[in-house]
């Protein structure tokens, strides 16, 4: 990285400030990051951003912005590389947790060849890899910024003197593929969190110290074999997958944060585990049981009114001419009875769809000659699967045979 001289700084965008925040403190250079408009009417933000030097970029999505005040921006900015600065600029526009890159804008390529065509000095691109261990969630795990090779810029320069579009175009997809080299991309975060403990694996067989660098490079390696085998081995890479899910979720089961080989752990280890949960079980127990204490009468009232005021749902022995068939009663149902059946065959009002059929006692290829009979020995089948008078139509209830088929659908009860 050059120590001076003007540089533009483009880095992926996975964390709202929080990224711009890594940057500005940790880059060797002072920056001055590009930031959208609206953040600048947010009354702390905005005094911050204007305290260090901040540029305002407008976007099209926000509304009631002008994306053609964006001259302004790219004035500003030929002005700080022709000072020697450094800018800082998320070319993909918009902030997302998700471990890829979305589409870059031009404005990082327009901003530097604007600054070449007024006569600054020559501009460095410099492509700058952001790895989350967590993106998105708040004071969560740690970072990486990765810098690599500045982007060669000579002959999109030359070309911008023609085809200022295409000179953007061309040099955007070469910095977006300088950016993809220096980042774990992969799908979503879970794949993300899988090749974070194959590498945690893979370290710990192999022994030794892994700085930060040496665990970064790894796991870019893995992604990129990742997404080739995707294509590539999908059988076997779907068959690692899922021992690797398996692995992570015994490990979250059993409460290890780290990985654990075959190998037994040294007794030190086994320990200060041991104690460690003994410490939080013994911690823990009095506050779990003022819990239960304190929660049990509202537990209980709860209860209660669930079993008086809810139907319980109950289920008819079968006879050896129809199936148990699901019903709901009240309490004072099962009393009375409700509809043409028995007290105990009897339906309450309720959210069930129910059905009326012959009685039970009718033998297969009888006919409806019954009449009155027939009505009077009616029961009512209740379903838990709420059924509409469209659906019965369509043919849910054709379906039965012949004998079983219900001679209507009844909305409520029989």
């Amino acid at each position: 990285m050059p120590r001076a001289g003007p540089l533009v700084v483009a880095v992926n965008h996975h964390n709202a400030l929080v990224d711009g925040v890594l940057l500005v403190a940790h880059f060797p250079r002072r920056l001055v990051p590009v930031a959208k408009a609206p953040l600048f009417s947010t009354p702390l933000i905005g005094w911050f951003l204007r305290l260090i030097g901040a540029l305002p970029v407008h976007r099209r999505q926000e509304g009631g912005t002008d994306p053609g005040r964006n001259a302004a921006l790219f004035a500003a900015s030929s002005s700080a590389l022709r000072a020697g600065q450094a800018i800082l600029i998320f070319p993909e526009g918009v902030s997302q947790p998700e471990p890829t890159l979305m589409p870059l804008r031009t404005g990082a390529a327009r901003m530097l060849l604007a600054a070449e065509t007024e006569g600054t000095g020559p501009v460095t691109l410099l492509p700058v890899g952001l790895m989350l261990h967590e993106p998105g969630t708040f004071r969560t795990g740690w970072a990486v910024l990765s810098m690599g090779e500045p982007v060669p810029t000579a002959d999109c320069v030359a070309l911008a003197r023609t085809e200022p579009e295409e000179a953007a175009r061309r040099l955007t997809a070469r910095l977006g593929e300088a950016m993809r080299a220096l980042i774990a991309m992969v799908d979503d975060r879970q794949t993300l969190r899988l090749v974070e403990h194959a590498e945690r694996l893979w370290r710990q067989e192999r022994g030794g110290e892994w700085d930060a660098t040496a665990r970064a490079d790894w796991r870019r390696r893995a992604t990129r074999a990742y997404r080739y085998l995707s294509h590539q081995d999908p059988a076997r890479l779907s068959l690692l997958r899922a021992q690797m899910e398996r692995y992570v979720k015994d490990l979250d089961e059993a409460g290890v944060r780290t990985a654990v080989l075959l190998r037994p752990p040294a007794p030190a280890v086994a320990l200060r585990y041991a104690a460690g949960q003994l410490a939080a079980l013994l911690g823990g127990l009095p506050l779990a049981l003022w819990g239960l204490l304190t929660h049990a009468l509202p537990y209980w009232l709860t209860w209660v009114a669930a079993r008086v005021l809810r139907p319980e749902a109950t289920w008819r022995r079968p006879t050896s001419s129809r199936p148990a068939w699901p019903s709901t009663r009240s309490r004072g149902s099962a009393r009375r009875g409700s509809g043409g059946g028995s007290a105990g065959d009897g339906c309450s009002r309720s959210s069930w769809c129910c059905w009326c059929r012959a009685a039970s006692s009718r033998s297969p290829g009888a006919s409806d000659s019954g009449g009155s009979t027939a009505r009077r020995a009616r029961s009512c089948t209740c379903s838990s699967t709420a059924t509409s008078r469209a659906t019965w139509r369509s043919g849910a209830a054709r379906s039965w045979p012949t004998w079983r088929r219900p001679p209507r659908w009844c909305p409520s009860r029989c």
